[in-house]
C-alpha cells in the first residue's frame, strides 16, 4: 500500500453558541478548518482534521496548516500509510514543528491503517478499554450566574465534567469558579481554565479569595513555563498544563521538574495520535492525569480524541472534549452517540467516520 494523493479542504465552523470568550478578552465566532483524504494505490482512503482555536491561543493558524502540508506532501507520495513512524519521520525531516499541519496527515494514516487491517483506531493504538468517557463541558467566560446556569445545563445531559473558563480579575474570576462549583454533585470533575491568560500574582490572588473546600483543578495559569513552575511551588492546587505541555520533550522536563499533576492532551497541538501515543505513555508512567481534547474541531477531530481516550486506564483519564458539540455544522458521520454525557468509540474499521462530502466542497488542493 502506498500514497498516491493528498487532497485538501477547508470549512468554516461556526460556534454554535454565537461568540466564545477567552482570557484577555479573546473572541471567536468561528473555527477554520482544515482536512486532509489521503488515497491510497489500492484505493483506501483515510482521513484527518486540524482545526487551530484562532491565532491567539498557541503559536498556530489555519492558513500555516495549509502552507505546512503544502511543504510536506512531496515527501510523502509513494510512502506506506501504515509505517506512522516513518510517516512522523519524513515530515520532521521536511518540516521543523508546526504539529497542527502533520496531525491530519498523521491521524489520516491511522485511520488508513486501521481500515486497512480491518481494527478501529483504538485498537492499534494499545487496545480499548471498556469504560463510557466521559465528556467535558466548556464553560466560556461571562457573569458567574450565567456560568453556574451553563454548568447546570451541561449537567442536565450527563456531563460530569466542567472546563471553567477563568483569566481575568482575580475577584471575578474566583466568583465565577465559586457559582460553576455551587451545585457540584459527587463524582463531578471541575478544571478552572485560564489558557495561559494569569500572571502568577493574579492566580494567587485568585485562589486566596476563594472559600474553603472547593474541588477542582487548575489549568494553563500562566503563559510561560517560569510563572507555571512559580506557582506550582506556591499552592496545594493540583494543576494540570495544556498549552505548554505540547511534545514529548515538554513532558519530560514537566517530569523531571515535577512540574504539573497532568496534562491536556490535545491531538492537534502534540502533533497527532503518533505523537501522542508516546506521550501518553509517559503520562501513564509518571503517574500524570490525562484530559483527552483537541484545540477545536469538527467530527473528525473528535473520533481521533476519542480513540485515544479510549486506550488511556480510568484511573488517569479525567475526560474527553465534545468537539462538535462547539460546531454548528456536521462534518461527518460515525457511531459516536453520546448518552448521558458520556461516549465509546465504535468497532468500525479506523476512525469509523464517513465524512459529508457535500460540507466539505471540493478539495482546495491536491498533491499527487
Amino acid at each position: 500500500m502506498r500514497i498516491s494523493q493528498i487532497d485538501v479542504y477547508q470549512v468554516d465552523l461556526p460556534y454554535s453558541g454565537g461568540t466564545y470568550t477567552l482570557s484577555g478578552g479573546r473572541t471567536y465566532t468561528s473555527f477554520d478548518a482544515t482536512f486532509v483524504r489521503i488515497t491510497t494505490d489500492t484505493g483506501l482512503t483515510g482521513w484527518g482534521e486540524s482545526t487551530p482555536f484562532g491565532s491567539t491561543y498557541i503559536a498556530a493558524h489555519a492558513r500555516g496548516v495549509r502552507a505546512g502540508i503544502e511543504e510536506i506532501t512531496p515527501h510523502l507520495i509513494g510512502m506506506d500509510p501504515r509505517h506512522v513512524d516513518r510517516i512522523n519521520e519524513a515530515m520532521d525531516d521536511a518540516l521543523v514543528g508546526h504539529h497542527h499541519a502533520k496531525t491530519p496527515i498523521d491521524v489520516a494514516c491511522w485511520d488508513l491503517f486501521g481500515k486497512a487491517v480491518n481494527m478501529p483506531v483504538c485498537d492499534l493504538l494499545g487496545g480499548r478499554t471498556q469504560e463510557k468517557l466521559p465528556l467535558i463541558s466548556s464553560i466560556y467566560t461571562g457573569e458567574p450566574d450565567e456560568m453556574r446556569a451553563r454548568v447546570q445545563q451541561h449537567r442536565e445531559k450527563g456531563y460530569t465534567a466542567h472546563s471553567v473558563k477563568v483569566g481575568d480579575d482575580p475577584a471575578l474570576d474566583a466568583a465565577r469558579l465559586t457559582a460553576a462549583l455551587a451545585d457540584r454533585q459527587p463524582g463531578e470533575f471541575f478544571l478552572a481554565d485560564a489558557n495561559g491568560g494569569m500572571t502568577v500574582e493574579q492566580a494567587l490572588r485568585m485562589l486566596r479569595l476563594l472559600p474553603a473546600g472547593l474541588d477542582f483543578v487548575l489549568e494553563a495559569p500562566c503563559a510561560t513555563w517560569r510563572e507555571c513552575v512559580s506557582l506550582k511551588r506556591r499552592t496545594d492546587v493540583p494543576i494540570l498544563w495544556d498549552e505548554l505541555g505540547d511534545s514529548e520533550e515538554a513532558i519530560a522536563q514537566l517530569i523531571s521538574e515535577d512540574a504539573a499533576d497532568g496534562i491536556g492532551l490535545k491531538i492537534s497541538k502534540n502533533g497527532g495520535l503518533t505523537r501522542c501515543r508516546r506521550q501518553r505513555d509517559m503520562c501513564i508512567a509518571a503517574g500524570y492525569t490525562m484530559s483527552v481534547q483537541d484545540t477545536t474541531g469538527s467530527d473528525i477531530a473528535f473520533a481521533a480524541i476519542v480513540h485515544m481516550a479510549q486506550t488511556i486506564p480510568k484511573k488517569y483519564l479525567r475526560s474527553v472534549l465534545g468537539a462538535p458539540d462547539m460546531m454548528a455544522l456536521k462534518t461527518a458521520d460515525g457511531d459516536f452517540h453520546v448518552v448521558d454525557g458520556h461516549v465509546q468509540a465504535p468497532h468500525s474499521p479506523g476512525l469509523g467516520i464517513a465524512p459529508r462530502m457535500d460540507v466539505m466542497g471540493d478539495p482546495i488542493a491536491t498533491y499527487n
